[in-house]
């Protein structure tokens, strides 16, 4: 009896069924059962890539994006590295809807700007705004990798520039995080501007005595290291973040010899003068409010 349902049916489940005997034939005769296996979530783990632990994303996201092993630091969005660094609910944004156009009509330019919008959530590679970090007042500005790696197009710059001098007109401190492989060469000259559109606000900042700390995160290159990512009253980096004007294979090709190793590192930088501080991601939000705190104005 038995063996003819076998040979019927693909799958059998026998429930509160006494087990009875049956022939090796019997056994042989059954279609083997397949037994699907179920797929992990997308994403639900990530592998560092410096001491190649095997992370569960929660943990890694309750840490700030920083190893709980090593202490690597995961590039972190924009968006995500504001909520662990200004008091809650103090956020304001500025300029949240400025587009950048495409004035050298550069072919595909309006299409990695819409899909660097759809990645990012951002409508450009730069968040701006004001806040409080521990009760201190500040505008702030977020390079955003996710949006065509934090390049500085019209609108970055424009945008950084409004920020400064909201902040003159304010009175207030200003700390930028950079994050950036440089100009955007989709725009030609037009982004390349930028550089010293940005370092003259900052010089008239300067001429005000108003504060002005520069965040180096990884990587910081090209326009945004030559500009504005420099001039900070004071250099904080984040640990091994990669800072420099050009990348290591550009300088082999232009130079013909190699860089020294770690030579584009926040470690290797501050050695030469060029960082005042290292800080942990996790410790960036305490250091900034008594930075800000001791040269708050009339303090």
């Amino acid at each position: 009896m038995f063996k003819d349902i076998f040979r019927k049916t693909k799958y059998v489940t026998i429930q509160s069924a006494p087990q009875q005997k049956r022939s090796p034939s019997d056994v042989s005769e059954q279609e083997p059962m397949t037994i699907s296996k179920k797929e992990l979530p997308d994403g639900l783990w990530v592998k560092c890539p410096k001491c190649g632990e095997v992370l569960f994303t929660k943990n890694l996201e309750e840490n700030a994006r920083v190893c709980t092993t090593c202490e690597y630091h995961f590039r972190i969005s924009a968006k995500a590295r504001l909520g662990f660094l200004v008091d809650e609910n103090s956020f304001e944004e500025w300029d949240s809807e400025m587009l950048s156009l495409d004035p050298m009509e550069f072919p595909g330019y309006e299409e990695k700007l819409m899909e660097a919008r759809e990645k990012s959530g951002m409508m450009e590679g730069v968040l701006t705004g004001r806040a409080l970090i521990e009760g201190v007042p500040v505008v702030l500005a977020f390079n955003e990798t996710n949006f065509m790696m934090g390049s500085m197009g019209s609108v970055v710059g424009e945008k950084i520039v409004r920020a400064i001098e909201r902040a003159l007109d304010l009175r207030l401190p200003v700390v930028i995080f950079s994050a950036s492989g440089g100009a955007r060469m989709q725009e030609g000259i037009l982004s390349l501007y930028q550089m010293a559109k940005t370092s003259a606000a900052l010089g008239r900042l300067a001429e005000q005595h108003l504060l002005y700390i520069s965040v180096l995160t990884d990587p910081t290159f090209g326009g945004v290291t030559a500009s504005y990512a420099s001039l900070g009253d004071i250099l904080i980096a984040e640990p091994n973040a990669l800072i420099g004007f050009t990348g290591p294979r550009v300088i082999k090709q232009t130079m013909r010899q190699e860089l020294p190793a770690g030579a584009q590192t926040a470690e290797f930088n501050q050695e030469h003068g060029l960082i005042d501080l290292i800080v942990k991601r996790g410790q960036m939000r305490s250091t900034l409010a008594r930075l800000l705190l001791y040269h708050q104005e009339g303090a």
